[in-house]
């Protein structure tokens, strides 16, 4: 550009006494006022864009900038815990499938202890059961031999009195009626 500039400084003609700025000036058709204007109101015009339209975009865009990063690192926090809450829940589901598995096992256990808890019982019972059978059977054998020696005496008694033809008196009665039964007595 420069060398256009001096190529029409140059190109002036030579009648006139004008430097080249004035050439140049004449030219471009510029006027130094409206030029001096120009640049004062270009000068302003940028002040006021600045203060008023690139500085509160700026700090926009600085604040945004801002947020951005802090939502970034928020994510990268919430990922760690995240992370976190995920090793911790394996964890929790770790112990709990143990707990679970020895809640099994002592439920296992507990029945078995009491399957034969019961069934100790049960053998306790049939043989408490046998037991009174035995003697039931025993005191009503022993009621039977002495209901079957009453009669046997009775009816010795009453062989007795018939062999004898005669009536026995109460007193014999019970007299043969308690030698018969010692007799038989003695026998068992």
């Amino acid at each position: 550009m420069l060398n256009k500039l001096l190529i029409l400084a140059a190109e002036a003609p030579a009648g006139e006494s004008s430097s080249p700025l004035d050439a140049l000036s004449q030219s471009f058709h510029l006027e130094w006022h409206l030029l001096l204007a120009q640049g004062i109101n270009f000068i302003v015009v940028a002040f006021v864009l600045w203060k008023f339209a690139f500085k509160p975009v700026v700090s926009t865009l600085e604040t945004r900038k801002k947020k951005i990063e802090d939502g970034l690192q928020y994510a990268e926090e919430m990922k760690i815990r995240l992370a976190d809450a995920e090793k911790q829940y394996a964890e929790k589901m770790k112990e709990a499938a143990i707990e679970g598995s020895k809640i099994l096992d002592e439920a296992r256990s507990n029945a078995k202890t009491y399957l034969e808890k019961q069934t100790q019982e049960a053998v306790v019972k049939a043989e408490g059961i046998v037991a009174k059978g035995r003697e039931s059977v025993e005191l009503e054998r022993k009621q039977m031999l002495a209901e079957l020696r009453r009669e046997v005496a009775h009816l010795v008694v009453q062989t007795s009195g018939k062999v004898l033809a005669r009536d026995l008196s109460s007193e014999e009665k019970t007299r043969f009626n308690e030698t018969a039964a010692k007799e038989l007595y003695g026998k068992n």
